[in-house]
């Protein structure tokens, strides 16, 4: 018998008073040994051929290294399940906001 058998896990209460929504169709990864850094943000540009896009930035969220693993794998399992359901998205690459 593990350790665990003897003790209940814990509930979680997922808090949403002090949460916002924002809409990014532009994401951005850095990383250093203790973090992993995300910034999030908009690209307005819809002409083609711009010598010069910018991006505004509106969201930055840092995850230590071993919740950013846990996030890829909550991403990875979902994006699986959406493909599932509504299509492959193929190869994104660097298309522009992910589009071919």
């Amino acid at each position: 018998m593990s350790k665990t058998d003897n003790k209940a896990l814990p509930t979680i209460r997922w808090d949403d008073s002090n949460m916002r929504s924002t809409y990014a169709n532009v994401c951005n990864v850095s990383s250093t040994r203790e973090e992993v850094t995300f910034l999030f943000g908009t690209n307005q540009a819809w002409r083609q051929g711009q010598k010069e896009v910018a991006i505004d930035l509106t969201d930055r969220i840092i995850l230590s290294p071993f919740a950013a693993k846990r996030l890829h794998r909550l991403l990875s399992n979902v994006m699986q399940q959406y493909e599932e359901r509504f299509g492959s998205l193929g190869d994104v690459g660097d298309h522009p906001q992910g589009e071919k």
